[in-house]
């Protein structure tokens, strides 16, 4: 074949490639000028096209004519490479919005571009699924991209998707899909022999949220202290702030508040200015709450921290963030004995969750059924705590699923309510997989095996 024909060859693929990923059809693209049947036989290699239909088809499909005839269109790939970059910036600035679509603009010219920019994008892609709380479609463009065999393991792409997915179906309720795939990286990663990086590090400190989230705290500590020898060794500021955060996280599930606090204040000492918004937020929110849990604490001090949190995150967190954030701040108004401001809080967290059958819409009708019962309002307050066992009774059996169904025990017992409280009781025992004994006819006679 000649040079001829396989330029005309050339210029046909690209033609129909990016036609296609434009959404046309060959008529879309035909004029008086240049017919249906001539544009399929330049796409099959079959016409090499003259310079005057190659700059007509180039401005219908928004690309140049250097593009067409050779695939190399400079100008424009470093437009979209500069696009990309601003959209990374704004993905961690906390413009999630603005960043998926720069994303999105950046993909739809895909077929100019190189194959690590494309890639580049689709990850910012799914993260801004993520941010946005669209988990399903982030799910679905991570898992497309990490089971790509382009995707090497022990790489920093590859890393960052393991992470990702791992929050997303974490955030999801698939626990135990979680911790296998964050299980399944890190045992890569020991086999590869490769030195921790923070990419690593991250990774597994999702892991430990993961173990938390199950109520496996035995295991979460061992991460954690494996992790925090490679962060302080190794590790850059942010790698460090992650493993202290998810340290005082589990600490804290083990009733560890001081040493909890003191992991806390570790994190947010390597808060630096310009740091991830968000972190920085929901690091002050932990903090504050870790506040709230102490005896007497500081609940103005909580509180303060809570709100400039809370101001953050209605600029760049979730719906669940700021349901959390809210429902803090009901907490902290409630020990401040604000019942009223406690109802206000704990009403837009529910009006932030819409309803969802999930533990941050629980706790929240707990803290609102709270505030009303301090407010003398014991009717509503009845309705609102039973609403919330209801929906609880939704969620699979697991440890943080007894966390709250102890607080709404504690709900019913500090207002005299003995039935419901011991009911309550029970059902975190059986959901942190401690069951009572047989009744009725399978009950066994203990005193005559012994």
């Amino acid at each position: 074949m000649d040079s001829t024909a396989e330029d005309g060859e050339g210029t046909g693929r690209r033609l129909r490639d990016l036609r296609r990923a434009r959404g046309l059809k060959q008529q879309d693209l035909a004029s008086d000028d240049v017919s249906v049947s001539y544009i399929s036989m330049i796409e099959s290699g079959k016409r090499t096209p003259s310079a005057a239909v190659v700059s007509l088809l180039a401005e219908r499909l928004g690309c140049t004519t250097g593009y067409l005839l050779t695939g190399q269109d400079a100008t424009r790939t470093r437009e979209l490479e500069l696009k990309a970059a601003f959209a990374d910036l704004s993905l961690h600035n906390g413009a999630i919005g603005e960043a998926l679509q720069a994303f999105s603009e950046v993909l739809a010219s895909a077929p100019v571009l190189p194959e690590a920019t494309v890639r580049r994008a689709r990850l910012g892609q799914a993260l801004a699924l993520e941010q946005l709380g669209r988990l399903e479609a982030a799910v679905q463009a991570l898992t497309m991209l990490y089971e790509d065999p382009k995707c090497i393991a022990g790489s920093a792409e590859w890393s960052q998707l393991a992470t990702a997915l791992c929050r997303c179906h974490q955030a999801l309720g698939d626990q135990v899909l979680s911790v296998e795939i964050g299980e399944r990286a890190l045992r890569r990663l020991d086999q590869l022999g490769l030195e921790a990086t923070d990419d690593h590090i991250q990774l597994g400190a999702v892991l430990v949220s993961c173990y938390r989230s199950r109520g496996d705290l035995a295991k979460a500590r061992l991460v954690v202290e494996r992790l925090t020898r490679f962060a302080d060794d190794h590790g850059g500021r942010n790698a460090q702030r992650e493993i202290y955060w998810n340290a005082a996280l589990v600490a804290q599930s083990q009733g560890h508040i001081d040493e909890a606090l003191t992991l806390a204040e570790r994190a947010r000492a390597l808060l630096v200015e310009g740091d991830n918004v968000r972190h920085r937020a929901l690091l002050s929110g932990v903090y504050g709450m870790l506040l709230l849990c102490t005896d007497p604490g500081d609940p103005e001090r909580a509180r303060q921290l809570l709100e400039e949190s809370h101001a953050q995150l209605v600029e760049v967190g979730t719906a669940a963030e700021q349901a959390t954030a809210e429902s803090s701040l009901a907490v902290a108004c409630l020990r401040l004995h604000q019942a009223v401001e406690a109802q206000q809080h704990a009403s837009r967290a529910l009006g932030l969750l819409r309803d969802e059958p999930r533990r941050e819409s629980v706790e929240a009708r707990a803290v609102l059924a709270h505030a009303q019962f301090s407010a003398g309002e014991s009717q509503r307050a009845q309705e609102t705590l039973r609403a919330a066992g209801t929906q609880l009774r939704q969620l699979p059996p697991a440890r943080s699923s007894a966390a709250v169904w102890r607080q709404i025990a504690d709900i019913w017992q500090q207002y005299g309510y003995v039935a419901e409280s011991t009911a309550a009781y029970q059902q975190a025992l059986n959901d942190a997989g401690l069951p009572g004994l047989p009744t009725s006819t399978d009950q066994v006679d203990v005193a005559g095996a012994l």
